[in-house]
């Protein structure tokens, strides 16, 4: 892994990998993906079959090369007008309690000034970030890293990948919320590179963000939807789980939750069985090598013990080696999990179905699962009829969880 991080030898090894992408392994694809029967599920379009190759490959090339990302705000905030730039105040420390106080003491974690973007409703003058209007609803969107790798790369700025997925659900449920903030929470990184951030510098992030649309855009927790998609909706079980224990009536749980194919087994208890989703799901999805690599999972864990990974709530809440699991999602907020049949990770989700049932109505949860569909799949215009079919679920579930007044 990342043996070719260094010049000259990552420059030679990109040109290799180009090549053999142009001249060989893309006119593969394109034969056997035009067979219906050769294609990692004979009712996928061939369109589909083509994107599942090209993201393995592209996977296997950045962790051979790196997976880490310098983002910058510089560029954005000096034109907040166009990229909904705003400035977030760092987390009071009285916000920081319990387990995560813990874990923050142990990794040295501690909270910073961070930033934000804006996608939607602007104010009369055209400017973001406006003061909240009576009964007006917001997504507190929280980013993964589009079909890239978890909690190492990404952006909530609108020209990141991520942003289609706020810009889909705004699109579709337009009537019910106008406009979405999402936090640039700091990205971990692992050896070989140089270790930074572990957990919970994301979540404290989150909470900040949390709070800044509480306490200075003034939304009412109950007009505010919380969502993440991937490394993000694992960023989204962790704040939830973690507002709830605060109890802190400064910050409030918010009114729903939607999570978008969230990975909640960095652990990958699942996978020892050659009959879990990781196996058999392995042509047919792409996340294989952001997991069992352990590059991500060592970027959160930090100075924490390896063995804290199947274990702490925090880190994988699906968990198979979580004893006495009952209790770890009371008092959840109305929640829609999404998730693809084709995803590798779909057996951890479903323990987190199974979970959120255990721990409160059967009808709390509206649970979505799309046969044909792999990871992240909501965030990509071609993976239809799935996407729009999620969509659309969405809507009419928030229809009836937050229904107009």
């Amino acid at each position: 892994m990342f043996e070719f991080r260094r010049q000259p030898f990552k420059t030679l090894y990109f040109l290799y990998a180009f090549l053999s992408i142009l001249l060989v392994r893309l006119p593969y694809w394109v034969v056997v993906s035009a067979i219906p029967s050769a294609r990692p599920r004979k009712s996928w379009p061939m369109s589909r079959s083509l994107i599942v190759h090209v993201l393995n490959a592209v996977l296997g090339i950045m962790y051979a090369t790196s997976v880490t990302e310098r983002v910058s705000p510089d560029k954005d905030a000096a034109a907040p007008e166009k990229t909904g730039f705003v400035w977030v105040e760092l987390l009071p420390d009285s916000l920081v309690q319990g387990d995560v106080a813990i874990m923050a003491r142990v990794n040295n974690v501690k909270a910073v000034k961070r930033y934000g973007y804006w996608l939607g409703q602007r104010a009369v003058d055209g400017s973001h970030g406006q003061k909240a209007e009576p009964g007006e609803r917001v997504l507190y969107y929280l980013h993964g890293k589009y079909l890239r790798g978890g909690y190492t790369r990404g952006s909530g700025s609108p020209n990141s990948p991520t942003a289609g997925i706020p810009k889909a659900i705004l699109g579709q449920c337009g009537g019910l919320v106008g406009r979405s903030f999402c936090i640039d929470y700091r990205l971990s990184s692992a050896p070989p590179f140089t270790p930074a951030n572990p957990f919970p510098a994301a979540l404290i992030d989150a909470m900040s963000g949390y709070r800044y649309l509480i306490e200075v855009v003034e939304f009412q927790p109950e007009n505010i939807i919380l969502s993440g998609d991937s490394a993000g909706g694992h960023l989204a079980v962790a704040l939830i789980r973690y507002l709830i224990q605060l109890n802190n009536p400064s910050v409030p749980p918010p009114a729903a939750v939607i999570l978008l194919s969230p990975t909640v087994d960095w652990a990958c208890t699942h996978d020892d069985a050659e009959s879990s989703s990781m196996h058999t799901n392995a042509k047919s999805d792409f996340v294989s090598i952001i997991l069992k690599s352990g590059y991500s999972a060592r970027g959160l864990l930090g100075n924490l013990p390896w063995e804290d990974l199947a274990t702490n709530v925090y880190l994988s809440p699906a968990s198979l080696q979580i004893q006495n699991p009952a209790g770890l999602f009371s008092q959840l907020p109305p929640t829609c999990l999404v998730v693809g049949g084709a995803e590798q990770t779909r057996d951890p989700m479903r323990t987190l179905r199974e979970r959120i049932i255990a721990d409160n109505d059967s009808s709390n949860l509206r649970y979505l699962e799309y046969e044909d569909a792999f990871h992240d799949f909501i965030g990509l215009e071609m993976h239809e009829p799935e996407r729009s079919m999620a969509l659309r679920e969405i809507q009419a579930w928030l229809e009836q969880v937050m229904p107009q007044t």
